[in-house]
């Protein structure tokens, strides 16, 4: 049986040593700098970026797509799918 939207995203968490959630929440800004470290994504660590921007560098990172294309909607399940299988590489 293929993992839900919420046992990724709690894969994810625990692959840049975050901490699990019981109920299903996107991302925090935290965890998603977290990510964005884990995969690449240079970002400034005092002053954290948007999330729309850190997703699009995760995205692109992951290879969804070829430039930071800000975004303010969730990561869909494939999106989740290729950073646990980019964290699971590193």
């Amino acid at each position: 049986m293929a993992p839900t939207v919420d046992e990724l995203r709690n894969e994810i968490r625990v692959a840049v040593d975050r901490y699990e959630r019981v109920e299903s929440t996107a991302f925090t800004k935290e965890a998603l700098a977290a990510i964005c470290e884990a995969v690449g994504y240079e970002i400034d660590t005092d002053r954290l970026p948007p999330k729309g921007e850190m997703r699009g560098g995760i995205r692109r990172e992951i290879g969804e797509t070829e430039t930071v294309e800000r975004t303010d909607r969730a990561f869909r399940k494939a999106e989740l799918e290729g950073i646990a299988a980019a964290l699971d590489a590193e």
